[in-house]
């Protein structure tokens, strides 16, 4: 008996080895991809940020503080770092108010034309950021689409100004991330069974409480994923507020790649990485107060 128990341990052992070894095979290509590619990088980058900028030698290995003081200290890089949060803020808000609904209705639909839907809005994800763009240039600009309308139609004389504003670099990045909020959504809506929606109707819940109260609550896993992803695309917008925004406005990606631009690579990974660290404890703050609002 104790021989048998023996080798049924000996093999049960074997098995959660060979499980492990397996388990290490399948994790290991990516972990290796995600160090070389993403991490190493990083850890270079980090070490140049406290580097020092000469013109005719471009770097100069330091250990200085020098880069992130002249940042902070400096009210037009602030005034750049405030107005990149300002709008991936409002486009994250707006993202949630317009996504909600559409995919709210994506996942309550049971016509057959659902695939359909879905396909509509990842149909843009398949057209590059630039391009989207560019299109936006042609409704948006003085002589474009929108201004030839209106002018048309009497309602105004002159065209309006919305080219190169923080109007038409909002609406653009929130073209660019809706679909985003909106798979990110219905995916957990479709998770939550009608019959809790009705069991709040019958209970005499009018339609605004049960979403407060019902539905918001089931698909805050969703909300906090489609805003996490939605903000942080927003902050690091590169494209959109270069095409839309024009050269006076100003945000911390296209600062990040003007910095390295001018072979200014210890002020550009000092950047680079005070809008990394920005963004990540923005989205730790928020995530950590609505885990508390809903835990009660």
């Amino acid at each position: 008996m104790a021989g048998a128990a023996a080798a049924t341990h000996g093999m049960v052992e074997e098995r959660k080895g060979q499980a492990s070894l397996s388990a290490a095979g399948l994790i290991g290509p990516a972990t290796v991809m995600v160090v070389g590619g993403l991490l190493l990088p990083i850890v270079i980058l980090f070490r140049y940020s406290f580097n020092q900028y000469r013109p005719r030698v471009m770097m100069v290995e330091a250990l200085s503080l020098e880069n992130y003081v002249k940042f902070f200290t400096d009210p037009f890089y602030v005034a750049i770092l405030f107005t990149t949060v300002r709008v991936a803020l409002v486009c994250t808000v707006v993202c949630l108010v317009l996504g909600f609904p559409l995919a709210y209705v994506l996942a309550r639909t049971g016509t057959r034309f659902k695939n359909l839907l879905i396909m509509a809005v990842v149909l843009p994800l398949f057209v590059g950021n630039a391009v989207r763009a560019a299109g936006w240039m042609t409704l948006f600009g003085s002589k474009g689409a929108l201004n030839s309308a209106l002018i048309g139609l009497g309602l105004i004389t002159e065209p309006l100004e919305i080219m190169y504003t923080e109007l038409a670099v909002i609406v653009g990045i929130i073209a660019v991330n809706l679909p985003y909020m909106v798979l990110t959504l219905q995916s957990v809506l479709e998770g939550i069974s009608r019959s809790v929606e009705e069991a709040a109707f019958s209970l005499g819940a009018d339609p605004l409480r049960m979403f407060r109260r019902v539905l918001v609550p089931l698909a805050m896993p969703g909300i906090i994923a489609g805003v996490i992803l939605t903000f942080i695309l927003g902050m690091n917008a590169y494209a959109t507020p270069v095409l839309l925004g024009g050269p006076q406005f100003k945000m911390m990606g296209p600062l990040v790649y003007s910095q390295f631009k001018l072979n200014n690579w210890p002020f550009g990974a000092a950047v680079a990485f005070v809008l990394m660290t920005a963004t990540l404890l923005l989205t730790a703050s928020a995530n950590l107060m609505v885990q508390r609002r809903y835990r009660r």
